[in-house]
C-alpha cells in the first residue's frame, strides 16, 4: 500500500502536490480553533432588526473556551466603535443578552483592524476562560446596537471560539 502512495504522490503534478501540502500545513496551523463562523452582511447595509445567528453543538462542557466577535469593516465606516448585542439561547432555552462595545480606529481615526486597503479586519476578545454550563446546541445572534436603522460599512460579522 506505501508503494502505491508513493507512486501516486510522485505522479502528481508538483502545482497540486503544492497546493496539497499547503492545505494540510494550513488545517494543522489551527487546532485550537473550535467554531469560527462568519456571515456577510449585505451591500445595502445592516438592518437594526437584523440577525446574524450561529450555531454551535457543545459536547464537552468541562473544557474552557475564549470567545471572540470578527468585524471586517471598510474604511467607509462612519464611527470609531461599534456596539453590539449578542444574544444567547443555550440548550435548555435560557436567553442571555449582552451590550458589548468593540472599537475598530484609535482617537486619531486610524483603523485598528488588520488588512490593507479599504478592509479591516478585527478580532476582539469578548472573555477568556469561558466553560459553557451544559452540553448542546447553542445559538449566538448578533444584532447592530447603533443608532442607524441601516448600518453601512460594515463588511462580516462572526464568531470564533477556541479551545484552551
Amino acid at each position: 500500500m506505501t508503494k502505491n502512495l508513493i507512486g501516486v504522490i510522485q505522479k502528481l503534478p508538483a502545482a497540486i502536490l503544492l497546493v496539497l501540502l499547503l492545505l494540510i500545513f494550513l488545517s494543522s496551523c489551527d487546532k485550537n480553533r473550535f467554531s469560527d463562523q462568519s456571515l456577510k452582511i449585505p451591500g445595502n447595509g445592516w438592518h437594526k432588526d437584523s440577525i446574524a445567528q450561529f450555531t454551535v453543538d457543545v459536547e464537552d462542557n468541562s473544557r474552557f473556551y475564549s470567545f471572540y466577535i470578527n468585524i471586517r469593516n471598510n474604511t467607509d465606516y462612519d464611527y470609531s466603535n461599534f456596539f453590539l448585542f449578542l444574544n444567547t439561547t443555550l440548550p435548555d432555552g435560557e436567553l442571555a443578552r449582552d451590550t458589548i462595545e468593540l472599537t475598530l480606529a484609535d482617537k486619531s481615526g486610524k483603523w485598528l483592524g488588520k488588512g490593507f486597503g479599504r478592509l479591516k479586519d478585527n478580532q476582539m476578545l469578548v472573555r477568556s476562560n469561558l466553560q459553557f454550563p451544559m452540553k448542546g446546541m447553542y445559538v449566538f445572534g448578533i444584532q447592530h446596537a447603533m443608532r442607524d436603522t441601516i448600518l453601512t460599512g460594515i463588511e462580516n460579522v462572526g464568531i470564533r471560539i477556541e479551545k484552551w
